[in-house]
Formats: C-alpha cells, structure tokens, sequence
C-alpha cells in the first residue's frame, strides 16, 4: 500500500504556511487556540479560538503574535479578526477559579471551552504550547504556535484585546493598583501597590506574591483566597466588566457563551467539571514575573 508523501513546512514559510500545508491535505477548517493573562496576578485568564477562512480572505494585515504588535495594532487585528473570522470564541476564567482549580487546570480548560463553543466545526485543532485533550479532532500543540501559525495568532489577539479591556474597566473599580497600564502582571508598581493596598477580590491569592502580602502564605494554595469579600474590595461579587451583551455565566450542564452573526462567542467559564488538582508548581508560574 502507497503511504501519502510527508507534508514539509518550512521555518521560513511564513505565519500562514502551517495552515496552508492542512488545508492542501483536506483539513479546511484549522483552528487556533491561545490564552492570555497566564503570567498575570491579578485579573481573568482569557482563551480564545479561531478559524480563518481559506485563501486571500484569511490574511489579515499586521497580524502576528499579540505580545508583538503595539496596543493600537492589536485593537485593529482584532476587529479584522472579527470581521473575517469564520467562526471565533473567547472564555473568560475569573481570578477565584484560576485559585479554586489551578493555573494549568483551568488554561486547558478554557481552550477546550473555546474550541468547542466555535460555530464552525474545526477539522484540525493548533494550540499554542500545550496539547488540549478532550477534543474529537486531530491536533497539534505547537511551540510558539502564535509565531508560526495565524490562526493560533489570530486567538492570541482576540484573548489579549479582551483581557485589556477587562482589566482596564477593572482599574475603575479598583483604583490604586495601575491595572489599566500593567494589566495585572508582576511590575515593580504593581508588586509596590499590592505592599501598600493588600489584595483586591480580582487578584490570584493561590500566587505566591499574592499570598504573602495578604498574609496567608503558610496556607496551601488552593485554602489561600479568603472567604466571601475582603477589606480591599468590600462590594459584593459582581459579573466581570468588559464582555458586552450576550455574556454569561455558564453552569456545567450549559451551552457556553451566545453566538451573534458573525459566529463569535463570548462567555464566562464558571464551575466545569472538577479535575484532579494540579501542582502547587503551577500556581507560582510567573511570565515574565518573578516568585
């Protein structure tokens, strides 16, 4: 029996190569996965997925992997993303589940929730660095997926652009912290407010910088946020800020998020089902940070 000839993707390719190279071998629907705010102490964690139409249509100019372009190319590659998009999806974790379940937990989690809730069914499934079970499609965790493969950069935008906006109207309510300019990740003012202020209700007190200044860092991780509201932010619970019509909070036994007309998702993952949980090594994973 004949085996197909090996499909080869040169490095130098270019960012829609990889996707070109499945949709010659029949997979015309490729979806990427990527999240942001990993790194962060403060704020959601943001998955997003996308599936770019064939052809000239799914180039997008600028795009490229968010952590490259300027806030206001972001804000441009986003909408075009939008627009463009065959079908796209972005899954908000609150604060309280990245501590409740665990970092790495619940980022595998919320790309899974992305990828299924695309209105467009995806034939093959790129993520950006780690390989999401649970899917029943091929798929192919890619190092720096959002530096060689558009679509997994097109999620990247979309998840980046959402969480900014998020923390920026989280800087309102919670003045003092400087969320609008750091975006809730470990700079040397944020680390100075946080000695100053304490925690806020929206920071990850399973991180260990959290933990310490809030003075629960004996405590493991998953014990460390306090129960109900704290002295920094005495408001009760409330929805998170950012997502606009159509966003919701999703039980277990729910379809996730509302589907406008262009086929975009927006939702915020609440309770999916408990997995085992994760390391106390991934709490403390900083991007860029420190420990």
């Amino acid at each position: 029996m004949l085996t197909p000839p090996r499909t080869v993707v040169r490095r130098d390719g270019g960012l829609y190569a990889l996707e070109r190279a499945l949709q010659r071998r029949g997979f015309r629907h490729v979806a990427g996965a990527d999240e942001a705010g990993r790194g962060a102490c403060a704020g959601p964690l943001v998955a997003a997925a996308a599936i770019l139409p064939e052809g000239r249509r799914g180039e997008i100019d600028e795009l490229a992997d968010s952590k490259l372009l300027t806030p206001a190319a972001r804000e441009r590659v986003h909408d075009e993303v939008v627009a463009r998009a065959l079908a796209y999806a972005v899954v908000v974790i609150p604060a309280e589940e990245v501590d409740a379940r665990g970092l790495h937990v619940c980022n595998l989690a919320a790309m899974r929730r992305a990828l299924a809730s695309l209105t467009t069914r995806p034939e093959y499934v790129l993520t950006d660095g780690f390989g999401v079970d649970g899917l029943d499609v091929p798929g192919l965790a890619v190092w720096k997926g959002d530096r060689v493969a558009a679509c997994v950069a097109a999620a990247s935008v979309l998840a980046k652009v959402t969480r900014d906006r998020i923390m920026v109207e989280l800087d309102g309510r919670f003045p003092g912290y400087g969320f609008a300019e750091h975006k809730g990740y470990i700079t040397a003012e944020h680390s100075a407010a946080l000695r100053a202020l304490g925690p806020c209700r929206e920071h990850r007190f399973s991180y260990v910088n959290v933990a310490a200044v809030s003075g629960r860092d004996g405590r493991p991780p998953r014990a460390r946020r306090p129960v109900g509201t704290d002295a920094a932010s005495p408001e009760p619970a409330a929805g998170l800020p950012g997502l606009g019509p159509g966003a919701f909070a999703g039980r277990p036994d729910e379809p996730m998020g509302h589907c406008g007309a262009s086929g975009g998702t927006v939702g915020v993952a609440l309770g999916e089902q408990p997995r085992p949980p994760a390391s106390v090594g991934e709490d403390v994973v900083m991007e860029g940070g420190v420990r």
